[in-house]
């Protein structure tokens, strides 16, 4: 049995141009810094799969370390102006690891869907584990550029030591490459490119299977809709991977999980499956947030 649990780390709030693309190009970063109105608070969530004596960790969420002055750079203008965040020292990954009865020493892999600081933040608590990311983005999170781009390798713990991810060219639906990881067949990364160009996401199969999606898309809702995000530069990749996901709910029954979507904790205890119809329903799986 897999069980698949959703770890809220603090909350969120971004410009509403930040969650749904106003422009091209130099407008759309403009639009995402001084768009006047926000998003309301949305989560910031990491996720822990038991599969088995193994715990998978899914992003490590954001730390509580982003309230003090100086951790973000004064001088970067995302952090001055178009992001607000909301974390207490108790909504750290390691401490909800303890509350769920998971000790993070006993975390057996951790994979990364980037490298954002709300995904990495909470690197920390478990620097001893195997770590995997895309190697591209390990590249584009690297020297000045790096923090051009917003990511904060300055705030990496000095030992990580994260390996590439390997991918194979064995399909997944629409998917042409997917690398698998546990050696049981249960889950899988895939390469989900748009909101960065190494973007991941984690299919948990299983009936229905579980798309944990990062930030692939903000919402379901925009998923459906087509509508892809302020961050990303590259709108054509952004597009193909919202295409392919909804392509795979066709083909599968699947839940779908982005990390700041308010409503995935009641689709992960409902089961409630994406339906290419652009509508969702209750599966009809009993368990509440376990997949048999």
């Amino acid at each position: 049995m897999v069980r698949i649990h959703a770890i809220q780390t603090g909350r969120v709030k971004v410009r509403q141009a930040q969650r749904v693309a106003k422009g091209r190009g130099v407008a759309r970063i403009a639009n995402m810094l001084f768009d006047p109105e926000w998003t309301e608070w949305l989560p910031v969530f990491a996720w822990a799969i038991e599969l088995g004596d193994k715990v998978v960790l899914v992003d490590t969420g954001e730390t509580a370390r982003v309230h003090e002055r100086g951790y973000h750079p004064s001088w970067h203008p995302f952090y001055r102006r178009a992001v607000r965040f909301e974390v207490a020292p108790g909504d750290e990954v390691g401490p909800q690891l303890h509350e769920i009865g998971i000790d993070p020493r006993d975390i057996s892999l951790v994979i990364l869907t980037h490298l954002h600081t709300d995904h990495a933040g909470g690197l920390r608590h478990v620097v001893g584990s195997r770590c995997l990311v895309h190697a591209g983005e390990l590249r584009r999170a690297q020297g000045l550029a790096g923090r051009l781009n917003g990511y904060l390798p300055q705030r990496w713990p000095r030992f990580w030591l994260p390996e590439a991810i390997q991918f194979d060219a064995c399909p997944v639906g629409p998917f042409e490459q997917s690398a698998e990881v546990t050696g049981t067949g249960e889950i899988l990364i895939i390469p989900t490119p748009g909101h960065t160009p190494g973007h991941v996401s984690v299919l948990v199969q299983g009936s229905p299977s579980v798309l944990l999606a990062g930030d692939a898309t903000y919402e379901q809702d925009l998923l459906m809709s087509d509508k892809v995000d302020g961050v990303t530069m590259d709108e054509a990749a952004a597009r193909r991977t919202l295409g392919n996901i909804r392509d795979l709910a066709r083909e599968r029954p699947l839940v779908c999980l982005p990390s700041h979507d308010p409503g995935c904790v009641a689709r992960l205890e409902n089961q409630s499956i994406l339906v290419s119809c652009s509508r969702v329903v209750p599966s009809q799986i009993d368990s509440a947030s376990a997949l048999k």
